[in-house]
């Protein structure tokens, strides 16, 4: 029995690694060590600034690392299908393509997820203390919102250029709406946890859950619609 665990359990890591290679083209490490970089510039510039450090600037802090994290794999994954040459092969599985792509995308919220967690504990070591958990729970809605716009647009565009200039021209577009939208629930960026002054607390709860559940009812959207558009096989092939 400890054996077929044994087995289970080696096929199970082997599987991961095997479609994290896939999905990150062989460049995870350098996405890890940019998004680390990201992080430590800004957090020094913090420091160096003397500037007032709260749970709401780490929150801010730790966002954009987390957008480059699942910026390359949910833009360029069909692609470096493509460039595999295992595109064919997944069309040729009847409805396995959805499972597989859904797995995938799973795998790299769960791997943002874990290295946000990492990003918080490492936080309340430097600048100020946090809940990593919570925060990284937080961040994920932001950060899979636009992970799921970019696999959406990926199944459209079917070209990994041309979703990564779409994105970038979205994102900026967004981050310019957010200076005039900080206190809406449609912001994208919305940070919860920083309270704006003069507001009502209770006012901005709710305006924090009805972005929550904006922002994960669009994730399910974009991710469906994603999927959906999967079926096209001539589209792709």
């Amino acid at each position: 029995m400890e054996l077929i665990n044994k087995n289970n359990l080696t096929v199970f890591w082997r599987t991961i690694r095997y479609n994290l290679k896939i999905i990150f083209a062989g460049r995870f490490i350098w996405f890890l060590l940019a998004s680390f970089a990201f992080y430590l510039f800004f957090a020094i510039m913090m420091v160096y600034e003397q500037q007032s450090v709260g749970e709401g600037e780490i929150y801010g802090l730790l966002l954009f690392p987390g957008i480059l994290l699942v910026f390359y794999p949910s833009v360029f994954g069909i692609q470096n299908d493509e460039d595999s040459r295992i595109l064919e092969i997944l069309f040729g599985i009847p409805n396995y393509r959805y499972k597989i792509w859904l797995v995938r995308l799973i795998m790299i919220f769960v791997q943002v997820f874990l290295i946000l967690i990492a990003y918080g504990f490492l936080s309340s070591i430097l600048l100020y203390p946090v809940k990593p958990f919570e925060m990284a729970v937080q961040l994920m809605f932001p950060i899979g919102f636009l992970g799921a716009m970019a696999f959406m647009f990926s199944t459209v565009i079917k070209n990994g250029n041309g979703t990564a200039v779409i994105m970038i021209l979205i994102g900026v577009a967004l981050l310019i709406l957010s200076n005039n939208m900080e206190r809406s629930q449609w912001n994208i960026f919305l940070n919860p946890i920083k309270l704006p002054d003069n507001f009502n607390a209770i006012i901005w709860k709710g305006i924090v859950l009805k972005n929550r559940i904006f922002l994960g009812v669009g994730m399910l959207v974009f991710l469906l619609y994603g999927l959906y558009n999967l079926q096209k096989r001539e589209r792709f092939v």
